[in-house]
């Protein structure tokens, strides 16, 4: 039915082309400007990494980095086992928790 309604439509005029401009437009401001502003954000995030950053890696592995070159770091895991990861498998920076006093009723 909406494909007959489409068929019944005038052809030409500005309408025809408003229709794929506001797609175009919806679809860029909704989903790639803001991957591209995520994507800033993380290389920002992976080129500040600096020595004693508690990071996590994108497979779920809690460090601290030792070394940090310019393609790689290098993250302690425990003591005395040290593992090489690219920048780019640095997800993110672990802030270590404030401890909450423990209250005794």
């Amino acid at each position: 039915m909406f494909l007959t309604l489409l068929l019944q439509a005038p052809a030409g005029g500005i309408t025809q082309f408003l229709f794929p401009v506001a797609i175009a437009a919806v679809v860029y401001f909704f989903m790639i400007r803001p991957q591209q502003k995520r994507a800033a954000t993380a290389r920002k995030f992976r080129e500040s990494l600096t020595k004693g950053a508690t990071v996590v890696t994108i497979g779920g592995l809690h460090g601290k980095v030792v070394d940090v070159h310019e393609e790689s770091v290098i993250i302690e895991v425990d003591r005395g086992t040290r593992l090489k990861f690219d920048r780019s498998a640095i997800a993110r920076e672990v802030t270590p928790a404030a401890k909450a006093p423990v209250t005794t009723p």
